[in-house]
Formats: structure tokens, C-alpha cells, sequence
């Protein structure tokens, strides 16, 4: 059994040379504590991170991540958190304003980016989409103004070097004509980490699967390395634990 840390299961499925990260979950096997992980340890090692908040507060993250040993709170007043809640993103807006809005959140994003990539000793800088099916509801549906988005926030990646990660709720998607975001980010991606409920059904210590699919774009030496990761997981108060079938007593 491996505890989430430098040597887990988890960090070495997805290696450190990836720049564009999607995480997709059910409603059976929720994968929010992939981001949870992922923020603690953009943080820990000296990077910064913007963090586009839609499906919860930061109060809510906060209080997961103090539990798992990072002061969110301590993060954001040294600006090496940069926190966009968007509950109150315009939903009333039309015929452009939505755009207009994206835009103006992504010079937001690039505004941060740019300044931490000044800084002296500056860790690499880290955008995380805690749900992207909400920005699309927010967006009323548009989903060419969200791929515009996602656009430029890869866009970004290679400009700068960063990092982006996202979630998105593959049951959504489900019908092949909902599909369409979906498909994108599987396509921009250069890993897929997807949270899946146990195939035997319900287990007391053992809420899901991880499979994390490496797609061996980015990195000519990690091509030729394992492509795909598959192992259990189970979500606890300060972290989590990985562990591959049947290793666990």
C-alpha cells in the first residue's frame, strides 16, 4: 500500500513531464481528490497555482486541505494561491458578454502567471478547473466559447511552462451527442487520470479505481515507458492511499 507522497502510486503513473492534465470521475466515484492532491503539491514544492473554483468555496478547500497538512489560507495571503471563485460567474450574461467574461478571466490567469514567473527561485505555476461541466453551464451551453477558453489556457502551458489541470464529470457526457468537450480534452491532454467505481460494486476499504492513461505526446523517453496505470485507491481525511489489487491485507 502506497501513501500519497514522493514515491506513490500516483506520482510515478504520472511522471513530471505532462503539462495538461484531465481528471474525470462519476457520480459512483467522485474524483475531487485528485485536484486535492494535485494543489498540495504544486504548493509544497515551491510552485503557484490559480485555482478556477466553480463547484465549491474556498472555505470548503481549505478546510480539506488544512486536514491534509496545507494552509490554503497561509498560501493565498503569500500570492503563491491565487483563488477565482466563479459560483457568481455572469449567468445572466448574452450575445458575447460570456466571452467578453473568459477573456477577461484568462488575462487574469496570464496576469498571475506572468508575475510568479518573475519571481526569484519561482516553482512552476500550476491552473487547476475544479469543473469544467459548471463553466460550461455557466457559459449557458456555449461550448465553442469554453474550448476558446481551454485554448488559451494550453496556449499558456507551452508559453510559460505551466501546468494545467481539470476535472470534468465523464457521466455527463455520456451520449454521443454530449460528447463534445469531452473529446477535446481527452484530445489536448497529455495524461488522463479517471476515477471509476470498483467493478465487484462496493467495498468498505476501497472506494474506486484509478486508471491513469499516459498518451506518450510529450516525451519521447516516457513513451516507451508504461502507457497506461491501473490501481485502487482510498479517500482519507489528511490524503489518500494506492494500491494495486489484491496487494492490500
Amino acid at each position: 500500500m502506497e501513501e500519497y507522497g514522493g514515491g506513490d502510486l500516483l506520482s510515478e503513473a504520472m511522471g513530471s513531464a505532462a503539462r495538461v492534465v484531465v481528471v474525470e470521475d462519476c457520480v459512483e466515484a467522485p474524483g475531487a481528490f485528485v485536484l486535492h492532491l494535485l494543489l498540495k503539491r504544486a504548493l509544497a514544492s515551491g510552485g503557484a497555482a490559480a485555482f478556477l473554483a466553480l463547484a465549491q468555496s474556498f472555505t470548503h478547500y481549505d478546510r480539506i486541505l488544512r486536514k491534509m497538512g496545507c494552509n490554503l489560507s497561509l498560501h493565498r495571503r503569500n500570492e503563491r494561491l491565487h483563488f477565482f471563485e466563479l459560483q457568481a460567474f455572469p449567468a445572466g450574461a448574452r450575445n458575447g458578454a460570456i466571452a467578453d467574461s473568459l477573456v477577461r478571466l484568462y488575462g487574469e490567469i496570464q496576469r498571475v502567471a506572468e508575475a510568479t514567473r518573475t519571481e526569484e527561485n519561482a516553482g512552476q505555476f500550476t491552473v487547476m478547473v475544479d469543473d469544467i461541466t459548471l463553466l460550461e453551464v455557466a457559459a449557458h451551453g456555449s461550448v465553442d466559447d469554453v474550448l476558446d477558453f481551454l485554448h488559451y489556457c494550453v496556449t499558456l502551458t507551452s508559453e510559460m511552462n505551466c501546468w494545467l489541470v481539470i476535472l470534468i464529470h465523464e457521466d455527463i457526457y455520456a451520449g454521443e451527442e454530449n460528447m463534445g468537450l469531452l473529446l477535446h480534452l481527452r484530445h489536448i491532454a497529455d495524461l488522463v487520470v479517471k476515477a471509476a467505481p470498483l467493478s465487484t460494486g462496493l467495498a468498505a476499504d476501497v472506494h474506486g479505481q484509478l486508471s491513469v492513461v499516459n498518451k506518450g505526446t510529450f516525451n519521447k523517453q516516457r513513451a516507451k515507458g508504461q502507457k497506461v496505470w491501473n490501481f485502487h485507491f482510498k479517500v482519507k481525511e489528511n490524503g489518500a492511499d494506492f494500491f494495486y489489487p489484491g496487494s492490500r491485507h
